[in-house]
C-alpha cells in the first residue's frame, strides 16, 4: 500500500484553479503556506496579500494560479478529499465482508487525520482542521448550484457514493442510504467541531474520535449483528 501511494498524485478539477499550483515550487509553497496562514488566522481575514508577504511574492503571483481566495479553499477541501479517498479506497479493497468493509471506511472517514509523508508540502493534520472549521464556506455561496454543475465538488459526491455504495451492499432495500453516508462524513467533522470547540455538549475527550459513535449509529440503523 504504501508504494502504491507514493507514486498517486492528487487530482483536482483544473476548472478550480488557473494555473496547476502542483506544476511549480511557489505552486507547492502557495498551497503550503495558505494551509497554515489560514489555521493561524481564519479564511474570513486571509487574503492573498498576507500569503504573498508570508512566501516572500507579489500578491499578484498568487492570482495567477487562484483567481480568488474561494477558489483557493475549494481547491484545499477538493484535495482533502481526494486523500480520504484514496484512503478510504486502499483501506477497503481487500475486504470482501460487507460489515467488516463498511466498519473499515468508518474507522477511516471519522479518525483524526496522521501526516502523510507521501505529500511533503501538505500537512495533512492542519489541512483537516481547515476542512473542520471552513469547509462550510466553500458551498454556502450564491454560486454554489453553478459550481456543481461545474463539477467543483465530484470528490466529495463521488466519496458520499462510495459509502452509499456500502450501506445497499448491507441492506439493498434501505432507503436513506445517500443521507445516511453523508450524515456520516459531514457529522464527522462536526463532531471533532463540537468536541474541540463546544465540549459541555460533546460526549468526546479532547484526544477521542467519533468513529465509535458512527459506528454504533449505522450498526443499530442498519441492523447490522455487533458479535460477528
Amino acid at each position: 500500500m504504501h508504494t502504491l501511494l507514493s507514486n498517486l498524485k492528487i487530482n483536482i478539477n483544473d476548472k478550480i484553479y488557473l494555473k496547476d499550483p502542483e506544476s511549480s515550487d511557489l505552486g507547492k509553497r502557495i498551497v503550503e503556506n495558505s494551509i497554515q496562514l489560514i489555521d493561524k488566522i481564519g479564511f474570513d481575514v486571509f487574503t492573498f496579500k498576507k500569503l504573498g508577504a508570508k512566501i516572500g511574492s507579489n500578491e499578484s503571483s498568487i492570482y495567477r494560479y487562484f483567481e480568488s481566495k474561494h477558489k483557493l479553499l475549494i481547491y484545499l477541501t477538493s484535495w482533502y478529499w481526494s486523500w480520504l479517498e484514496y484512503q478510504l479506497v486502499f483501506a477497503t479493497n481487500s475486504i470482501a465482508n460487507p460489515k467488516d468493509k463498511i466498519e473499515k471506511a468508518i474507522e477511516v472517514l471519522a479518525q483524526s487525520a496522521t501526516l502523510d509523508s507521501n505529500f511533503s508540502h501538505i500537512d495533512e493534520v492542519i489541512l483537516k482542521r481547515i476542512v473542520i472549521n471552513e469547509y462550510s464556506k466553500s458551498y454556502l455561496t450564491k454560486e454554489v448550484d453553478n459550481e456543481n454543475k461545474d463539477g467543483y465538488f465530484l470528490v466529495y459526491k463521488r466519496l458520499v457514493t462510495r459509502l452509499h455504495d456500502m450501506v445497499l451492499s448491507i441492506d439493498n432495500d434501505y432507503p436513506y442510504a445517500f443521507s445516511l453516508a453523508s450524515t456520516v462524513i459531514d457529522g464527522a467533522l462536526h463532531q471533532h467541531f463540537l468536541k474541540d470547540h463546544f465540549t459541555t455538549i460533546s460526549d468526546l475527550k479532547k484526544a477521542d474520535d467519533p468513529t465509535n459513535y458512527f459506528k454504533d449509529l449505522v450498526f443499530k440503523t442498519l441492523n447490522i449483528p455487533t458479535n460477528e
